[in-house]
């Protein structure tokens, strides 16, 4: 087979995969992993069952593509949202309520799932540890970043992570039912208390 005929061959199987990949988060958001099913998956993305089982034979093997796919879905609307952020008076609450909006969002639904099946799946705990390890890191340190934190500053490091910890407790909140104006509420007296220590500490600096 020539180069010319390959390549749409190849964009046409990346579109596919692509589509399963959208399609299986999608359904991770609307009926939770237990009621994500390879035939729901098929029919949403609109491929053939034969096609999906050849690219992805069980459903394990579906969500661990899955898990890459929503890791760069999740980095990209951090950076999107982090584009949008303002400069100077503000920026601390700016960073603190996209944080906090970004962990309400279905693609934080979706990798909520993916933890608790994971708990109890070895296989796909295997492919979820590590890239979450990986997110949360980059998340941290993207954090640090927007905040202008200096972490060699003692207690500085513990407050971002529990700005952290804050926002993804209230993002898991966020599962039960629309929390955005407690969130909200809540996240604005946390920057005020997280803008005071930060410039207490920035002034206690050796």
């Amino acid at each position: 087979m020539s180069a010319t005929a390959r390549v749409p061959q190849e964009e046409r199987t990346r579109a596919m995969r692509q589509r399963l990949m959208e399609a299986t988060v999608d359904l991770l958001v609307e009926k939770g992993f237990s009621g994500t099913t390879t035939t729901l998956v098929s029919e949403r993305a609109g491929v053939s069952r034969g096609a999906q089982l050849h690219h992805f034979p069980t459903k394990n093997d579906l969500v661990v593509a899955a898990v890459a796919h929503l890791t760069e879905i999740r980095g990209s609307d951090l950076e999107a949202a982090v584009a949008r952020l303002p400069e100077g008076s503000g920026r601390i609450e700016a960073v603190v309520q996209m944080l906090g909006d970004h962990f309400a969002s279905p693609v934080f639904t979706a990798a909520l799932e993916l933890w608790v099946a994971a708990r109890t799946d070895a296989t796909l705990h295997e492919a979820v540890a590590p890239l979450e390890q990986r997110v949360g890191r980059e998340t941290h340190r993207l954090t640090v970043e927007l905040l202008g934190a200096d972490e060699s500053v003692p207690g500085v490091r513990e407050l971002v992570q529990a700005t952290l910890d804050l926002v993804r407790g209230l993002g898991l909140a966020n599962t039960l039912g629309d929390d955005a104006r407690r969130r909200r509420r809540i996240l604005k007296e946390w920057s005020r208390s997280l803008e005071s220590a930060l410039a207490r500490d920035e002034k206690e600096k050796p």
